[in-house]
C-alpha cells in the first residue's frame, strides 16, 4: 500500500528517487498529457455550465482520480515513489525545504519570474514546457508575490468545521466545506496557495509546476481529515442535480469512477498520519 508523507519528512534518497521519476515522465511525454487534462477541465468549468474538476462538487474526487492516475505513472518509472504532501499550514515561507535546490527549486527572478535553481530549471534541460498559456518555455514562481499569505491551521479548521459538504447552487458560490476549500469562499484555502506559489501555478496549466502534486496531496488529506470529523456527513448531491456530478454519476474523462468509489482513500493510499 502506497504511503502518502510530509514532504518535510522524506529523506535525501526519496526525494531524489521522486524527481528522477517526474523528469522521466517529462522525457517521455506522459507528463505534458496530465497537464493538458487539467487545463482542459479548468477551463470548461463554468459556473453556470456542466462542470466537473472545479467549481462544483467532484472537485475533490476529481482530483484524487487525477492523482492517483498520476501516482500511477509515477510508480510506472520506480515502483517506491509515492506522492508526498505539503502541510502548507506549517512549511510557510520561501525558504522552507521543498524550495532547496535539491527537491523543487526556488522562487523565480524579479525579472521574469523564471526558476533559476533545482531540477525543473530551465538551465537543465529536464524542463521544458509544452502545454502553454504563452510563448514562455521555462517554468516560473513568484513565491509569495500574490499578496497575501499562505493559509493558517487556525483557518483551516475552521473549515474542517464545517458540518456540510456542499450545498446548492453547487459552484463557486455555495456555502459548506469543499468550496470553503476549494476557495471560492471565506478564508480561501487551496485557490489562495496557487496564488502563493504564482507562474504557473496561478494559471489553467498548473500541473507545470511539480508542486501542484504535493499541493494537492494536501487538500486531499484535509477532505480525508474532514471526512474523520464529520462521519455521519457525506458526499453532496447524491442524485437528480443538473450539471454537476452526483454521488453514483460516472466522472469524466475516465468515465469508469463515481464519487461513491472515491470516499475512502485508504482503498488506494494512506497517509504517514492515519
Amino acid at each position: 500500500m502506497t504511503v502518502r508523507k510530509n514532504q518535510a519528512t522524506l529523506t535525501a534518497d526519496e526525494k531524489r528517487r521522486l524527481v528522477a521519476a517526474l523528469v522521466e515522465l517529462k522525457r517521455n511525454g506522459r507528463y505534458d498529457a496530465f497537464v493538458t487534462t487539467h487545463n482542459a477541465f479548468i477551463m470548461g468549468d463554468t459556473d453556470t455550465g456542466a462542470r466537473t474538476g472545479h467549481r462544483s462538487p467532484s472537485f475533490l474526487p476529481w482530483h484524487r482520480r487525477f492523482l492517483i492516475e498520476f501516482e500511477r505513472a509515477l510508480q510506472s518509472v520506480d515502483t517506491s515513489v509515492a506522492l508526498p504532501y505539503w502541510d502548507w499550514t506549517a512549511d510557510r515561507s520561501p525558504r522552507s525545504s521543498l524550495w532547496a535546490p535539491d527537491f523543487l527549486g526556488g522562487t523565480g527572478r524579479p525579472l521574469d519570474g523564471r526558476v533559476m535553481d533545482g531540477p525543473f530549471a530551465a538551465s537543465t534541460g529536464n524542463w521544458p514546457l509544452a502545454v502553454r498559456v504563452d510563448g514562455r518555455t521555462y517554468l516560473r514562481r513568484s513565491l509569495g508575490g500574490g499578496g497575501r499569505d499562505l493559509p493558517t491551521r487556525a483557518e483551516v479548521d475552521s473549515v474542517l468545521a464545517m458540518s456540510t459538504y456542499d450545498m446548492a447552487p453547487w459552484n463557486s458560490a455555495s456555502d459548506g466545506f469543499r468550496n470553503h476549500l476549494e476557495g471560492w469562499r471565506g478564508v480561501n484555502l487551496h485557490n489562495r496557495v496557487h496564488v502563493w506559489v504564482g507562474g504557473q501555478m496561478a494559471t489553467g496549466v498548473s500541473p507545470n509546476d511539480p508542486v501542484f502534486w504535493l499541493h494537492h496531496a494536501y487538500v486531499d488529506k484535509l477532505w480525508a481529515e474532514w471526512q474523520r470529523r464529520h462521519p455521519g456527513a457525506g458526499y453532496l448531491p447524491t442524485g437528480g442535480t443538473p450539471d454537476v456530478v452526483d454521488l453514483e454519476e460516472p466522472m469524466r474523462p475516465w468515465n469508469d469512477v463515481r464519487p461513491a468509489d472515491l470516499l475512502d482513500h485508504r482503498a488506494y493510499y494512506t497517509f504517514d498520519t492515519d
